[in-house]
């Protein structure tokens, strides 16, 4: 499965009853496939995968595939309790995604068989790129055992050692030729990309994407890269890290100021407080005056 270019990874939107607000996402698809995205990441982590139930998880993975329409792959969030991932692995195959990012379960956490094992069941129904973050960093051995595992396609570094991540892709490399997916999945990973380049680790998923689309491929593209890394990507990773939960309501706030109610977060995440959102403001107007001069 090839993935290039930019990772979008879309919010979800809710409506004023709470619910999730189906067109709202499909409109948020949509403009996002207007730049050429490589890769859509549906209900995942900057989707607050966490906080939909099943049904929801499924309908806004139904949604992101209509919006896609076949002109990029289109990954789901799966995870928790192996039941729960196993059901949304097979609703997302159901409506047709083309894989699915696992990530990490939680509470019970058994020694590395186990969670091969836990890979390898929701493997069985699609495609999974393993996210490594939390209290599943696999070494370099274990990479290559997902590797070697049928479904599994990729990883996904959430943890930001770089030593670890190049000795890793070297080992996978080895056992396994170039097939095998990385990608950069830090909270803003146009500021490390240049060391997990060098690492070997080309891909990256980008939450401006998501609400700055311009500034973001303007970005991958090489115009005016400096900059936008010492006046828009800079503060805005500073700002995400002041309040937890904010590498969320940051861009969900973000894609409200674009013009798309996209509503609020839900708990345990915290809306960005008012002072917040006029700080992303100016910094989304210094972005893209950048990119358009």
């Amino acid at each position: 499965m090839n993935l290039d270019g930019v990772l979008f990874f879309p919010v979800t939107p809710f409506a004023p009853d709470g619910s999730l607000a189906g067109d709202v996402l499909a409109e948020h698809v949509a403009r996002g496939m207007e730049h050429g995205p490589g890769g859509v990441f549906a209900a995942c982590g900057t989707g607050e995968f966490p906080a939909l139930s099943e049904a929801e998880h499924a309908a806004a993975v139904r949604v992101t595939v209509k919006a896609v329409a076949g002109r990029a792959p289109v990954f789901a969030g799966a995870g928790g309790p192996l039941g729960a991932a196993l059901n949304q692995a097979r609703a997302a195959r159901d409506a047709g995604a083309d894989g699915l990012l696992l990530l990490p379960p939680y509470l019970a956490m058994g020694p590395w068989r186990g969670f091969a094992a836990y890979v390898r069941a929701v493997a069985e129904v699609l495609p999974v790129i393993v996210y490594a973050r939390g209290p599943v960093v696999p070494t370099p051995e274990q990479a290559v055992e997902l590797a070697a595992t049928s479904g599994v396609i990729g990883l996904k570094d959430g943890v930001g050692d770089i030593d670890l991540i190049r000795r890793t892709v070297l080992a996978v490399r080895r056992a396994a030729g170039p097939g095998f997916t990385f990608f950069n999945g830090l909270p803003t990973a146009e500021l490390t990309m240049a060391a997990y380049r060098g690492a070997g680790v080309g891909l990256y998923s980008s939450a401006v994407f998501a609400f700055a689309p311009e500034i973001a491929t303007a970005f991958l593209r090489g115009e005016n890269a400096q900059e936008l890394l010492t006046e828009f990507y800079e503060p805005f990773s500073r700002l995400r890290a002041t309040v937890p939960g904010y590498a969320v309501s940051l861009v969900k706030a973000g894609v409200r100021l674009r013009g798309l109610d996209a509503g609020p977060v839900r708990p345990p995440l915290v809306d960005a407080a008012p002072e917040h959102v006029a700080e992303l403001s100016a910094l989304i107007e210094r972005g893209l005056a950048l990119v358009a001069g």
